[in-house]
């Protein structure tokens, strides 16, 4: 069977942490969560993978250590060590995050989750985004309100990175001019001109190539170890 949407989707998030070594991974979401389990069980085994409240885990969710949350405030996040995925209801151009609210601060159209741990994560750490539908409405020229940090804002912040975000149609990050957003690959079967069509602002076009498809090791993992039934293909349609 070939690739789907969503195997390239999961594919795209394993590849968020190609590169980074013995450090805590927060994969907050469904994809996110496949992708770093996939990394783990391919190219990054050093990953520590946090349950997200006191554990560190394995890649069946065997406990492998403990790690109270006030430890990960103490002596993981504020120094670089560890890579968190997040949703977000509206990435800005620069990389500005919003899920706390939509309209004026004062008075929003409506209530979402608050800043919640967007703040401390950009700042202090590397940071990346999922977003299972790619529009308009959060692809924006400038979000409603800034939870995450993105590169205007956040200049004198030595570990701050934001890094790449993935989509149902695309990877992209802010290797564009003073750090912009730009279309980095576009899965099989999308077109530039249909991502640009759902984005809110210019995006940097560059340089852009394909996303690339599962080995046929990560299609195996993926359909029998890590997914087996198949909770990411309703998370991304084929």
């Amino acid at each position: 069977m070939s690739p789907t949407r969503a195997d390239v989707a999961a594919v795209a998030c394993a590849e968020l942490f190609r590169g980074d070594g013995e450090i805590v991974v927060s994969p907050m979401g469904l994809l996110p969560s496949i992708g770093a389990r996939l990394a783990r069980l391919t190219f990054e085994p050093d990953l520590l993978l946090s349950n997200g409240e006191a554990y560190l885990v394995d890649t069946d969710g065997v406990i492998e250590g403990w790690q109270p949350f006030r430890k990960v405030l103490d002596t993981v996040v504020p120094h670089g060590k560890r890579h968190v995925v997040m949703g977000a209801n509206q990435i800005g151009r620069h990389g500005d995050q919003n899920i706390s609210a939509i309209g004026e601060h004062s008075r929003p159209v409506k209530q979402l989750l608050g800043v919640r741990g967007g703040p401390g994560n950009t700042v202090n750490h590397r940071t990346s985004y999922w977003v299972p539908r790619h529009g308009k409405r959060v692809f924006v020229s400038e979000v409603d309100i800034v939870s995450g940090v993105g590169y205007q804002r956040a200049k004198g912040f030595p570990y701050h990175d934001v890094h790449r975000v993935v989509t149902n149609l695309a990877v992209l990050d802010f290797g564009g001019p003073d750090h912009t957003m730009r279309l980095v690959s576009t899965h099989p079967g999308v077109s530039v001109d249909e991502v640009c069509a759902n984005t809110s602002f210019e995006l940097d076009t560059s340089a852009v190539t394909e996303t690339r498809l599962p080995t046929d090791e990560e299609l195996r993992l993926l359909r029998e170890v890590v997914d087996p039934n198949g909770h990411r293909e309703r998370e991304v349609p084929s």
